[in-house]
Order: C-alpha cells, then structure tokens, then sequence
C-alpha cells in the first residue's frame, strides 16, 4: 500500500510539473524609474543625445580616459580613443531610464533600461560605473549593455558560438569568430 501510494504521489507531481510548463510565461513588470541627482541625469542625457546623432567623439567625451565599453558579444573597448572609434556611427534612437544607481564618495553607478523610443517597453538594459573626475564630472569607467530578448535555441549556424548569442540576430554576430571545440 505504501508504495502505491508513493508511486501515485510521484506521478501527480510529475504531472503537474509537466503542465505548468504549458502555461503561458508571464511577462515581468517593468521596474519603475527612478529620479537621479542632476549631475548623473546629465551622464545619461548626454548620452542619449551623442548616441542618436551618431557622434562617437561625444560620447568618447563622456568617459574616463581609462573608460570601458562591455558589449553584448563583442571583446572589451578599453580608452577613450577606442570608445571614440567604437561609437562612431549612424546613431539612431535611444531613451535611457535608471532604475537604481548610488554614490559614495567619488564612484557611482547608475543601472538601467534602454528603449528606441519614449515611453516603449525596455528592449535592453545596462550598467554605467562612474568616477567622479578632478574637475566634479561625472565620467564612465565601464559602460555595460544586453538586450531583453531571450535567447532561443541555437540553430546549426550557431555551432561553436557561445550560448548567450543564441538569441542573437545574425547582423550581431557579424565578424565574430566562433569558439574552437
């Protein structure tokens, strides 16, 4: 007696299991916004303002000389020069929000969502580290960025990349060499 019932228990959690995976996920709320100082707003509207007029030496401008740009699927940008050469480019739309940052003392960091247009649900999210510099700005020490789209399972082309390009659409992966089995 004891094992049948300990076989039917194990198969009603079997069920169950197996069913809520049938259940249609739930789309997470968006975390709200949140006001930031204005000397940190200013990082971020200047920011947006570089980054849709496509001026790399603008947004070269917004960070340290040591800075860090950490792309989704792309090796680390270190310098201003290579954030300058990095960012040089058509532009195009983009509305920053911040969610959450902190300061102590001269280090901040502003975390956040990215949307192509106002009011648009996020379609990334990023992390800016900041230090203050000697004259009281504010300047990126690593500018960090995915987008929100789950991956997807990975298609024979995708042999050999990574598992977090799965998701990735094929423009993103141009010029990227894929890991060595």
């Amino acid at each position: 007696m004891p094992t049948r019932t300990l076989r039917t228990a194990v198969l009603a959690i079997g069920t169950i299991a197996a069913l809520s995976g049938l259940a249609p996920a739930q789309e997470p709320a968006a975390l709200p916004s949140v006001p930031l100082p204005p000397e940190l707003a200013r990082v971020l509207t200047d920011y947006e303002t570089a980054w849709r007029a496509g001026d790399g030496a603008a947004l070269a401008r917004l960070f340290a000389e040591d800075g860090f740009v950490l792309p989704n699927g792309s090796p680390p940008v270190r310098g201003r020069e290579a954030v300058r050469q990095y960012y040089k480019g058509p532009g195009g739309p983009l509305v920053l929000r911040a969610f959450a940052f902190a300061t102590e003392g001269s280090t901040s960091y502003i975390l956040g969502g990215f949307s192509r247009r106002e009011g648009q649900a996020d379609v990334g999210k990023f992390t800016l580290t900041l230090r203050k510099g000697a004259d009281g700005r504010w300047l990126i020490v690593s500018d960090m960025d995915n987008g929100n789209r789950p991956p997807s399972r990975p298609s024979a082309g995708l042999s050999g990349y990574p598992a977090a390009w799965a998701g990735c659409e094929a423009e993103e992966r141009v010029g990227a060499v894929p890991f060595s089995a």
